[in-house]
C-alpha cells in the first residue's frame, strides 16, 4: 500500500496536515470549488516564487491565506503593492464564483488577509526539488546531470535521512519513453511515522512532456514530537 498510494494523504492526520481549515454544512462544494481556484490561480501567478505550499483557513466571513514561498520579496512586491494585487484578484474570483451559482441569497463581502512565509532550505522541500528539476529538463539539461547534481545537494543537508528521484520519459529526447531514477539512503515507505515529503510536476521539452517525482525522507514523527 505505501508504494501505490501518495505518502502525503496515506499519512493525513497522523503525519501530515491538511492545506484547507474549515468546517461547513451545506456549502462544502463551494468553498471546495473555491479553494482550487485560489491555489490554481496563486500557483500560475507566482510560478516564479518557489511556492511550497498554499494553507487557507476560512471563518464566517473571513479567509486567510499563507503562502510558503522559497521568494518571499518577489510576492509582497514594492511597499505590498504585489500583496495588494492578489487580495482584488481573488476578491474577484470569489465573487464570479458566487455569481455562477445563482443562489438567491446574497453573501456577504470576504476580508481577505494574506501572510507570506519564507521558507529556508529549498532542498528540504519536495516541491521545490521537483520544479527545480523540471525547470533544468525544459531549458535541456541532460537528465543525469540534473539527477546527480540535485541528489548531491539534497544529501548534504542535515535534516534529510534519504531522497529519490525519478524522471519519465522521452528522456534527453530518445524514439522511446523509459524511466530513470536515483536514490540515496532510506526511504520507509510503508512506515506511518516516517516524515516523508513528496511532489511531481511535468517539465514541457520540445520532445514532450517529462514526468518528475521527488521523495524526501526526514525521519520519524512520534506523537510525543506532535504534543510539543
Amino acid at each position: 500500500m505505501g508504494k501505490k498510494i501518495n505518502p502525503i494523504s496515506f499519512r493525513l492526520g497522523i503525519v501530515t496536515d491538511w492545506t484547507s481549515k474549515w468546517f461547513t454544512k451545506n456549502e462544502y462544494s463551494d468553498f471546495l470549488e473555491m479553494d482550487l481556484a485560489i491555489e490554481g490561480y496563486l500557483k500560475k501567478k507566482l510560478k516564479n516564487s518557489a511556492i511550497k505550499d498554499v494553507k487557507i483557513e476560512r471563518s464566517e466571513n473571513s479567509l486567510k491565506i499563507k503562502i510558503l514561498s522559497g521568494r518571499p520579496g518577489v510576492i509582497i512586491g514594492r511597499g505590498g503593492s504585489g500583496i495588494e494585487e492578489i487580495k482584488n484578484d481573488i476578491s474577484a474570483l470569489s465573487m464570479s464564483l458566487n455569481s455562477k451559482r445563482k443562489k438567491g441569497k446574497k453573501k456577504s463581502k470576504l476580508e481577505i488577509d494574506i501572510e507570506v512565509e519564507e521558507v529556508k532550505n529549498f532542498e528540504e522541500h519536495a516541491v521545490l526539488v521537483a520544479q527545480s528539476v523540471a525547470d533544468q529538463l525544459e531549458k535541456r539539461v541532460s537528465f543525469r546531470r540534473v539527477l546527480k547534481t540535485t541528489l548531491d545537494s539534497i544529501s548534504k543537508q542535515k535534516n534529510v535521512k534519504g531522497a529519490k528521484i525519478m524522471v519519465a520519459g522521452r528522456l534527453n529526447g530518445a524514439e522511446m519513453k523509459s524511466r530513470e531514477w536515483v536514490i540515496w539512503g532510506g526511504i520507509p515507505l510503508h512506515t506511518i511515522r516516517a516524515d516523508i515529503d513528496f511532489a511531481r510536476r511535468p517539465a514541457y521539452t520540445s520532445c514532450g512532456i517529462v514526468g518528475v517525482k521527488v521523495w524526501i525522507y526526514k525521519g520519524e514523527i512520534f506523537k510525543k514530537n506532535n504534543e510539543n
